[in-house]
């Protein structure tokens, strides 16, 4: 009797070792483009963005929009930063605004170490409205001091729960909600100090529903837009309260504009699926 069940058992074996043997090929296939998509380069998303409070007179600007970087983290060497920047400073924006971010992970020596990586990258940013920078989660947790050095170093304004005027914008930068670094109220007075169409700069889009109506755009990044989408099932994780919200690109939030970027870099993986890394130029004007 044992013999009669030899050829049902060797055909069950034999189709587990090919359904083993297609699952690893795909598998490995998968892994494969995701880490092809976290090493590409950026694509450059473009929108036109009407600001009800543009000063009279004044011409449209461009600001470019970049995040998340995590040097030293496995998508982003001295040598793939420097390509970053260059794409950044291709876009030829009036204005370059970076969104957190700069380290991965969230040791001291981690940050101090890709320090000099980050200011001889970001240096070659020369914008006619300068450069403004926010510090990120990741930042604030390893050593803030010296991103925050490393940035200044490379010519780039590092502001938090403030503001400042470039060009025709009244730019407000609060600081990271997620690492619990941000002062709303603060910044709001800020702004009314300084003349110009308004504009908030963050880190995590968390704060959005807490903006007061007369600031119609908010920039962020944080999210990675998911980093790891797939299809119908959606992103594995966002690293917000709101959940899908504000996950990812150009959203209409009643009157308010959020646009958030899917960053450069990666956070724990060096991988990326269906959330290629991006820079967004934004043409901002009158209505």
């Amino acid at each position: 009797m044992r013999s009669g069940y030899r050829g049902p058992m060797r055909s069950m074996f034999r189709f587990i070792g090919w359904f083993l043997l297609v699952g690893c090929c795909v598998g490995g296939a998968l892994l494969g483009f995701a880490w092809r998509e976290a090493h590409r380069d950026p694509i450059v998303r473009r929108a036109t963005i009407a600001l009800p409070d543009w000063p009279a007179g004044k011409p449209p600007v461009t600001v470019a929009l970049a995040s998340d970087i995590h040097v030293g983290g496995g998508a982003m060497d001295a040598a793939r930063l420097r390509r970053m920047a260059a794409r950044i400073a291709a876009t030829r924006a009036d204005l370059v605004v970076l969104a957190g971010d700069f380290i991965d992970g969230h040791e001291p020596r981690t940050a101090r170490a890709n320090a000099p990586v980050l200011t001889a990258a970001l240096k070659h940013l020369r914008p006619p409205l300068g450069t403004i920078a926010v510090l990120g989660n990741h930042d604030n947790d390893s050593d803030p001091r010296a991103v925050a050095a490393a940035l200044a170093a490379a010519g780039i304004s590092v502001i938090e729960n403030d503001a400042v005027t470039r060009g025709p914008l009244a730019v407000g930068v609060v600081g990271d909600s997620y690492s619990r670094h941000d002062d709303l109220p603060a910044t709001l007075r800020a702004m009314r100090s300084v003349p110009g169409a308004r504009l908030v700069v963050t880190h995590s889009p968390d704060i959005a529903p807490t903006l007061p109506d007369d600031t119609p755009l908010l920039l962020a990044g944080h999210t990675h837009c998911g980093q790891v989408v797939f299809p119908l099932v959606g992103a594995l994780w966002i690293p917000s309260g709101l959940g899908e919200r504000y996950r990812c690109g150009l959203i209409r939030d009643g009157t308010r504009t959020v646009v958030v970027g899917a960053g450069l870099g990666t956070s724990m993986l060096p991988i990326r699926l269906g959330a290629p890394p991006d820079l967004w130029l934004l043409t901002l004007g009158p209505r």
